[in-house]
Parts: C-alpha cells; structure tokens; sequence
C-alpha cells in the first residue's frame, strides 16, 4: 500500500513513520509511507503556502496554488483525503476501508484552515479524528495512518488480533489480565484459568457486552444484542438495560 501525506513538516511526518509498527511495515515492504513537502512547489523565496483570509478575520488560510501544485507534481495515489475539522468522523470502519485499497493520500491542513478551492476541487474526501480543534493535521494524520496500516495482512505479529479487539465487533474490547493471578489481593476472575476456551470465549463476549451498555452506550443502540448472546449473558448473570435486547 501506498500512503502519501502532504504536510509543511515532511521530515517529521517522515520520523513518526518509521516509529513501531509502521517503522516496521515500512521495512518490510508493505507499506510505501511517503511524506510530501507542500513547499516544493512554491516560487518565491519565503516558500510561502499562508495568507491572510479574503474579508477579514484572524489568522492565516492555507494557499490553494502550492498545494494543487504539490499535489499535481507528485500524482498521488487517490482518494486524497483532507484532514479537517468539518469532516466525517474517522472510526474503525473507515479505517477497514481504507485498508482495502492499494493506496491513499492525506493532505494536513494548517493555520485557520485551507482555501475552500482545495476543499471543493481538489480533495476527494474529509475526515475529522474528533471534536477538537489542532494546530494542524499531521498528529491526525498519523493516526489515521497507523489504524490503517495495522489492518493490513501481515503488520502485526498476530493477524487475529484486528479481529477481537474494540470496535470489531461495534463493542469495546474484554478487559485483560495477566501473571500474577493474585496481586495484592486482587484475583483474576476464576474463569480465565478454567482452561474452558469456549466458556471463556462466551463470557468474554458478555462481559464486552456489558462493557459497551456503560461505557458506550451509543455504540450499543447501533448493535444492538443478539439473542444467543442474551442467552450467553444469561449463563453468566450479567445483565444489563434491556432496553438495547431491542435494538
């Protein structure tokens, strides 16, 4: 897979690339990660990609010349996302998405935002990581990046792993625990060490359940809660509001 990021910080788009996971799928060939300066095409001697907004206001506005320039010489592989605050919220079935394809780009907005021109003819799409304003895209776009790549077959030591873990399954994961058993008193449910793999399989996704009713319950009215989990939940007298049985 090929991932291009357009940002005014190539090299420290670069460094983060090769951190951990995405440092190693870069290594080993399955990820082509590249990051694009969208200085390189400018003209004058300042590199200037900002200037201020038509009709007043505070801060500076992301030029559209440079950056159709940069995104012109380059011919990045499409969708060319743009990382923005007015975008659809990114979650784990984008990024299952975006992992079937043979490649994408993202483009890091910066300053007060970028000229409406990139936005309406030059992007393909529009993701947001959250409510929340940054100084620019290029910590979304790692994110975006890494929830990507860790899907494709192969990156992780454990391919299983993308398959059991939170928001696989429209739930947060299971709680975990590991050696020792007892810690200060505090003992790792009895069913873990059981050896039953089936029992603990079933548990384990009634606890997740459970989990999901508390801690999100938005997630859970989408789900909702099949009926042979009602009856694994049964198994295990751990109940929740049956409001979501119906969903």
């Amino acid at each position: 897979m090929r991932i291009d990021i357009f940002s005014i910080f190539p090299d420290q788009i670069d460094q983060m690339g090769n951190l951990s996971i995405l440092g190693r799928a870069r290594k080993s060939g399955l990820v082509d990660l590249r990051s694009q300066d969208l200085r390189m095409a400018t003209t004058d001697k300042h590199r200037t990609v900002d200037d201020s907004p038509f009709g007043g206001g505070p801060g500076m506005v992301l030029k559209p010349e440079p950056v159709f320039a940069a995104v012109k010489e380059v011919s990045p592989p499409r969708p060319l996302i743009l990382l923005g605050p007015g975008g659809k919220a990114f979650n784990q079935a984008k990024a299952n998405e975006l992992s079937k394809l043979d490649g994408f780009s993202l483009l890091c907005g910066r300053y007060e935002g970028v000229d409406e021109r990139i936005r309406s003819h030059l992007v393909d799409d529009e993701i947001s990581i959250g409510d929340m304003v940054l100084a620019g895209g290029e910590f979304a776009a790692m994110a975006v990046v890494e929830a990507v790549v860790r899907l494709i077959p192969g990156v992780l030591n454990n391919d299983a792993s993308p398959k059991d873990e939170t928001f696989s399954d429209g739930l947060l994961e299971y709680p975990h625990w590991t050696r020792p058993a007892n810690f200060e008193g505090l003992e790792v449910p009895e069913i873990l060490v059981s050896g039953d793999h089936e029992k603990i399989r079933r548990w384990r996704k009634s606890v997740s359940i459970a989990l999901t009713a508390a801690q999100r319950p938005d997630l859970l009215e989408i789900r909702g809660v099949k009926s042979f989990e009602i009856e694994w939940m049964n198994e295990f007298e751990i109940e929740i509001d049956p409001r979501f049985f119906s969903c």
